[in-house]
This record gives structure tokens, sequence and C-alpha cells, in this order.
């Protein structure tokens, strides 16, 4: 694949094998959980007007108040193009406003275009992480969620066609199970067998092509992630202590971070911090990312995917990071609710496959490999 903007002559098309309506109810109702007078963002592009449509109808029953926010094909490449050093550096103080005065907040992934971004100066969008993180905390303090809706252009990134990713999305949110939710919560009560198995745990060790990695637990909460947040999720996670990881990690699933493709990162750890990193593809954005402050490279999140309705990467962070049998770790910010201290205004999760013949261990006991779960 290029690493440079694609543009699909299906553009205009959409993913007809996906319920918007169902979608809809899902995300305001389980996900959200949008009470009467509250103010919901949802964040999108013009090409997931059946689900913005929808969600709007599905706000507006509940009785609150939906702002629909769209974004147009070109417009984050113009602001990196054409933004001054004030609009890279200052925080947008009626951004901030409105990040304070909303209920909940929905991003819908839905790109007309495939590497937008890869043109762009990584050190800009390092600036502009940096300066719109109090945005980013401030949202991140009110009930969130993310989500993708299909596109052309995420079917040509995952090697499929619109149909077919159409109802890969349909299977990763549990859309084809007769009660969405309930799957959800019953995937739930695995990971809450998961987080007690791992609860009290010391230290973890990931091993793996490429990959011998140990980093310390102990005192720290996990989450058990069931689709509140972001959705496809199934996950739990926590924060490693921040000093604590020692040795090497191959994550062989690559990640689109700002669009941009990157592909075969090496890390090299010592004393919590990275030392050493490498990039088959993506590696200037790599060491942008690391340099965007002093967080960015330490680990903020450890997480083990557990959705096995996930059964091969697409492309992107949200659903590849779900993938049952997989690990991944993220660059920078902490989540505080797992007691993770760490702080930046980068998190990049990075996916280490488990399933060709890597394990994860807790102890000394094993928790997953090729096979999956080790789950007393």
């Amino acid at each position: 694949m290029s690493s440079g903007p694609v543009r699909s002559r299906d553009d205009a098309r959409v993913a007809t094998e996906l319920d918007a309506a169902a979608m809809a109810e899902l995300l305001a109702g389980y996900c959200l959980d949008v009470r009467a007078g509250q103010h919901v963002a949802v964040r999108s592009t013009a090409l997931a007007a059946p689900l913005l449509l929808e969600l709007q109808r599905a706000i507006l029953e509940r009785e609150a108040w939906p702002r629909l926010q769209v974004e147009l094909p070109g417009q984050a490449a113009g602001f990196y193009a054409h933004a001054r050093a004030r609009q890279l550096d200052e925080v947008d103080e009626v951004a901030l406003a409105e990040a304070g005065a909303l209920d909940a907040t929905l991003s819908v992934q839905a790109p007309a275009v495939l590497g937008e971004l890869a043109g762009i100066d990584p050190a800009r969008i390092a600036r502009v992480a940096r300066s719109r993180r109090p945005v980013r905390e401030r949202t991140l303090q009110r009930r969130w969620c993310s989500t993708l809706w299909p596109t052309a252009a995420l079917a040509e990134q995952a090697g499929m066609g619109l149909e077919e990713l159409a109802a890969f999305v349909g299977s990763a949110l549990f859309l084809d199970r007769p009660d969405p939710a309930g799957a959800w919560r019953e995937l739930g009560a695995f990971q809450a067998g998961l987080v007690e198995r791992l609860s009290g745990v010391r230290e973890l060790r990931i091993e793996a092509d490429g990959t011998d990695l140990t980093l310390r637990v102990d005192g720290r909460a996990w989450v058990n992630s069931d689709g509140r947040r972001n959705m496809p999720s199934g996950e739990v996670f926590t924060g490693p202590l921040e000093t604590s990881a020692e040795g090497r990690i191959r994550f062989g699933i690559r990640s689109s971070p700002a669009g941009i493709d990157v592909d075969g990162v090496e890390l090299e750890l010592s004393g919590g911090e990275v030392i050493a990193a490498y990039a088959e593809r993506g590696e200037r954005y790599l060491l942008e990312a690391l340099a965007t402050d002093a967080g960015a490279r330490r680990l903020g999140e450890i997480g083990i995917g557990t959705n096995f309705g996930i059964d091969r990467p697409i492309g992107a962070i949200l659903f590849d990071e779900k993938i049952g049998g997989t690990v991944h770790l993220a660059l920078g910010r902490s989540y505080p609710e797992t007691g993770g201290v760490n702080e930046s205004a980068l998190h990049w999760d990075l996916i280490c496959d488990l399933r060709g013949g890597g394990r994860l261990t807790a102890d000394g006991a094993l928790v997953v490999d090729q096979d999956g779960f080790h789950v007393p």
C-alpha cells in the first residue's frame, strides 16, 4: 500500500450491510447511556451520514441535545498545511469551553482518504497534540466513546470489499447477535474474571518473535473495557509502573496514527524508558512521536485483547488492539483510573500478536498464548 493519500473511486458508496439504526441504539444507549437534558457531541465525516442521522434520532428520542460536527475531506490536512504558530501551539479556548460544557462525546472514524496527513511534517502534528492536550483531558473527564463507520478508504486499507468490511464491523460490534448489549455484558463478565486473575500480580512478561519484555503492575488497578468507551471493545488494561519496563518488543501489526502508515516498530526499553526505536515504515513519525514530551518515551498502558469477533487486523487501532490473543502497549499518557501517573500529550497503542507462538505470563503463570486464554 502506498504511504501517500489514496482516494477511492467509490467514496460515495455506503455500507448497506450495516444496520445504522441498531448501531445508533447501541452507541446512544449501552455505550453513552444518554439521558434527558444532556448535550452530546457526535464527530465524523459526511461519509457516516446514515449513522449520524440515526444517532441524531436516538439522542433526540432520549430528550437530549445532539451536536453533529461533520468534517470535510481535506480539512485536517488543510489545517496542518496553513496553520500559523499560534494555531499550532496555543489552546483553542472555545474548544476547551465546549469540552467542559458537553456531557458526552462520540467520535466516529469514517475517512474518505487514506494517509491524508502522510505529507505533513510530524513535528507539526506533535505540536498540535501538545496544545490540544487540555481539551483532550477535559473531554476524557466526561462520558466518551469512539467507533468506526465503514468507508471505501477503510475497506481498501483492510484489503476487503466495502460490504465485507461492513459485515466484519457488524460482527465486531456484536450487531449480528439477537441482543448486542447482552452480548457485551456477557463479554464483560468474562473480562471481570480476567481482571480478578490479574489483580495482585506483580510482574508481566511478554514473549514473542523479537520480543522479551518484562514490566511491573503491582499496586495498579485493572480496568474491564466492555464497550462503554470504545465500540468495539474487548480488552482489560492497566498502567505499568512507569520505571519498570525492561527488554525489547516488536509490534508486528501495522498502525496508522493520524492516518500515517507505521509498520514494523521495534522498541528497546530500560528503566521504563524507550532507549532505542526503529520502524520499517514511518520511522520519522515514530521518532517525532517519542519526542512529543517527557512522558512520550514511557508506557502508559498495557492491554490484553479479548474480542474474538475480530480475527484479523484491518489497519484501524480501534479494532486491531482488541483482537483476541494480542497485547498492546501505549506510549505516553496513562489512564488515571489504573493508578498510572505518566503524563503526556501522546497516547499511541502498538500491538503485539501472540497468536503465532507468543505468550503472556503473570508472575510466571501462563495467561494467554496461541491457544487462547488460560484463566482458572
